[in-house]
């Protein structure tokens, strides 16, 4: 019996190709959309067969969460504040990783404006995502309303919606002109308006 290296060699080969797999799809994704990209063509990225691909993935939706999940990784706790570090400079900065991240956007966005159609695989992720970012800000919010740093009038609900719709937005104008608007400038000026 080998050692403990050598018996785990075709799971580390195993788990690179899922991931070449995934970073594929990816990429695929965010040019062409879910439905615009096949198993077929996502194989031949890869530079495997299309039994591999479904060897590792048994079905495009089973790819698809890969593929959130990655994007989960890459933009780790995007917009939804951690322990410490002012709300505003939390949600700022995470604007200023994501535009660092080639396909971030494109993915995030393509993927969240066919997920509208009631039968996408990506449907209950977006619709979960939205939820929890809008509850993380609101309750946010709230806490800094408590604490006097929320300006006279602004309903933490409100804001924490209209946050997540101003920087989907953006996200949106800066795919179709990358460096015409700044996510992370209009973010803050926004945040400004209502904390004091």
């Amino acid at each position: 019996m080998g050692d403990a290296s050598t018996r785990r060699g075709p799971y580390a080969k195993t788990a690179e190709r899922r991931e070449q797999i995934v970073d594929e799809a990816y990429r695929l994704f965010a040019t062409r959309g879910y439905h615009g990209s096949s198993l077929r063509e996502i194989a031949a990225a890869a530079g495997i067969s299309l039994g591999s691909l479904e060897y590792h993935f048994e079905s495009k939706d089973d790819l698809l969460v890969a593929v959130l999940a990655r994007r989960d990784e890459l933009g780790a706790g995007e917009g939804v504040p951690a322990a410490g570090g002012s709300f505003a400079d939390q949600i700022v900065d995470q604007a200023k990783r994501n535009t660092a991240i080639p396909g971030l956007i494109a993915l995030y966005s393509v993927l969240s404006a066919e997920a509208v159609t009631a039968d996408h695989p990506g449907r209950d992720y977006f619709v979960g995502r939205y939820d929890e970012l809008r509850a993380a800000y609101a309750a946010e919010l709230a806490a800094l309303r408590d604490a006097g740093r929320l300006r006279d009038g602004v309903d933490p609900d409100i804001a924490a919606a209209t946050i997540v719709a101003l920087w989907e937005g953006i996200q949106l104008q800066w795919l179709y002109t990358p460096g015409s608007i700044d996510a992370a400038t209009t973010l803050r000026a926004y945040l400004d308006l209502v904390l004091t």
